[in-house]
């Protein structure tokens, strides 16, 4: 059994951040921010695919504001840019609103919102503790979807913006031994096709991008799949970058991740046929 993700609601070393609220714990890298720059929020930023999608906007000239657990992994993702480093777990009960106030104060505006934080658990479910249950949905599926709903207003009275949530293979067609993830990133793709269809004509886009096995680092322990490939959080993050720019509602990375998803208009049985050769 194989806690997974990518370290960063639950990337130790150090607390939780307490205390007053969070904007006073803000700290700016590098040169100072135009007021002119546009603002891109990316949680998970710690490691792995949201420290390399935060550089990805960074040189594009996006004033950058990272989230994520571990303050000394945020700085070095932040490192030589004008980033807002802003820790919080985000699986705490006010996390993801005092992320967002903290967030709007420092800037006054959102742009983009990239929802990279998440976890996972390998192992049987049968096995699954009950607070691992509780704790992948909690991250994986509710903080991210109350931090949408704290951001949204203000993108809403903008008339812009647009939220990138990040999906998995695995919630377009369950994978053994993730049953949970598969669950919540399921819930999480309607989410995204419900929430682009209510926001239709407001301004505000949703990309729900599907990224491949982005390495085996910072998973917690071994994971023993040795197919599909993993891609490089690389270009995972210019799959992102290229969608937001060409606000697009939907991206694989790579493409032809698309293939196991296009399987479900198979006949179940023989659907599961296939997919029980390879997994």
């Amino acid at each position: 059994m194989t806690l997974t993700g990518s370290g960063s609601a639950y990337d130790p070393p150090g607390p939780a951040p307490r205390g007053p609220s969070a904007s006073s714990r803000v700290r700016e890298h590098g040169p100072a921010r135009r007021l002119d720059q546009r603002v891109v929020l990316v949680t998970g930023a710690s490691s792995g695919v949201g420290a390399a999608t935060a550089r990805r906007f960074a040189m594009d000239g996006w004033q950058l504001l990272l989230n994520g657990r571990d303050r000394r992994c945020l700085e070095r993702t932040a490192s030589g840019t004008s980033a807002l480093v802003l820790p919080a777990d985000l699986a705490a009960p006010d996390g993801p609103r005092l992320l967002a106030q903290s967030a709007l104060h420092a800037t006054g505006r959102i742009d983009v919102l990239v929802a990279g934080a998440g976890i996972g658990w390998t192992g049987p479910f049968a096995a699954m503790p009950h607070t691992d249950i509780d704790r992948v949905l909690a991250l994986d599926l509710n903080a991210t979807l109350h931090l949408v709903r704290e951001v949204l207003p203000s993108m809403i009275t903008a008339g812009r913006g647009r939220v990138v949530l990040l999906g998995s293979v695995a919630g377009r067609a369950g994978v053994r031994e993730e049953a949970v993830h598969s669950a919540a990133k399921a819930g999480l793709a309607a989410f995204a096709e419900a929430l682009r269809r209510e926001l239709r004509g407001t301004g505000v886009g949703v990309t729900f991008v599907v990224p491949g096995r982005a390495g085996s680092t910072r998973r917690g322990g071994p994971h023993d799949r040795t197919t599909p490939r993993p891609v490089s959080p690389g270009s995972v993050a210019r799959e992102i970058f290229e969608s937001v720019r060409q606000d697009r509602d939907e991206a694989h990375a790579p493409a032809w991740r698309t293939l196991r998803s296009r399987l479900r208009a198979l006949p179940p049985g023989l659907y599961r046929r296939i997919l029980n050769r390879f997994d």
